[in-house]
This record gives C-alpha cells, structure tokens and sequence, in this order.
C-alpha cells in the first residue's frame, strides 16, 4: 500500500514499474543534445514495495519500462535505451567492464580492477555510483569472498542486498541459483 509519503516521492518519476522485489523507478529528461522533444534515461531506482506502480509519462520512461518487464521474463534480454551521458571518465569506464560480464557470471571488485588498472576500492565506489542499474549489471560485481555490497548498502540482510541476491538467482549465477528455487524467491518478496 502507497503511504502518502512514497505518493509525494512518486513525482520525480517518470514511471514506476512493478518488478518481483517491490519497483524500479525511471527518472527521464529532455535530451539536450537533441531537437525536438526527446528524452532521455536519467536514472533507474530500486524501489522498495510501500510505492506504487505508476504509468509512463514520456517515450524513454515507456520503453524504459516495456524492457524492465521483458528483462525480469528473459534475463538474456539486452537493454537498449537512451541513457544519459553521465558519471566520470573513471566512472565510465567501470560501468563499461561491468557491462561486458555475461549474464550468469560475476567477477570481483578485484577482477575488475585488475582487468582496468586500478584498485577494487575504487571499483567498488563506481559500482555504487552506477545511475542505471540493471542496464549497467552493477549486482554482477563481488567481493573476493562474499556478496559484497550494493548500491552503497552492505547491510546483510537488507533491501538492497536483497535485490542483488535476487538478481543474482534469476540469472542463474551457479553460486546463487543453487540457493532456492524459483518458487521460494518469488515468496521472498
């Protein structure tokens, strides 16, 4: 059930989209670079169930949101939407390292900063920084031994943890796929 508090928090997005774990919020704006009334991805949220499903207001959110849904159906599915150029020259190119981690496999902050040259640390600060998850698979990111954290959240048994164990299952990553069924993740939430 929305509380009056998530309703005044729904307005800054472009639509809502109801997903196993609660919502992902989509975030739009105009595209500067572009005439006309184009728009853009600004940001993706995971949002957790006391928010409500909202429609689509623009072109991006919508297709923003007809790929999430098709994502959560066939986690193979690739994204392609219009995202905005955002995030640091570092920044940027952690989230493209990230992107090219095949669905059902994860590397380590370490293999990441290995494969880059820099410090997992480091990696692990991007990760968190990461505007577009989901699109950007930022939860395919590890630590050494262990989970890790999530979108600068590392409580153990937290919302944003959660999702990223969820997220983890659907796409049959071995080590996490093996930890409940289908069903039993479905119930979780």
């Amino acid at each position: 059930m929305a509380t009056p508090e998530s309703k005044l928090e729904s307005a800054i997005f472009a639509a809502i989209v109801p997903v196993p774990f609660g919502y992902v919020g989509v975030r739009t704006e105009r595209n500067s670079e572009q005439d006309g009334e184009s728009t853009q991805i600004s940001e993706l949220v995971y949002l957790p169930p006391r928010f409500q499903e909202k429609a689509p207001i623009d072109a991006a959110a919508e297709l923003a949101a007809q790929q999430i849904e098709h994502y959560f159906t066939d986690p193979d599915f690739p994204f392609r939407l219009p995202l905005k150029a955002i995030g640091t020259p570092f920044q940027q190119k952690v989230w493209q390292a990230i992107s090219s981690i095949p669905r059902g496999e994860v590397r380590t902050y370490g293999q990441i900063a290995k494969y880059i040259q820099s410090a997992p640390r480091a990696v692990g600060q991007a990760c968190g920084a990461n505007w577009f998850p989901l699109v950007i698979p930022c939860h395919r990111v590890t630590a050494s031994v262990g989970l890790g954290g999530f979108a600068h959240h590392d409580d153990e048994t937290g919302f944003h943890l959660g999702i990223k164990r969820y997220l983890l299952r659907l796409e049959r990553v071995p080590e996490y796929s093996k930890l409940e069924s289908t069903q039993q993740q479905e119930s979780m939430w």
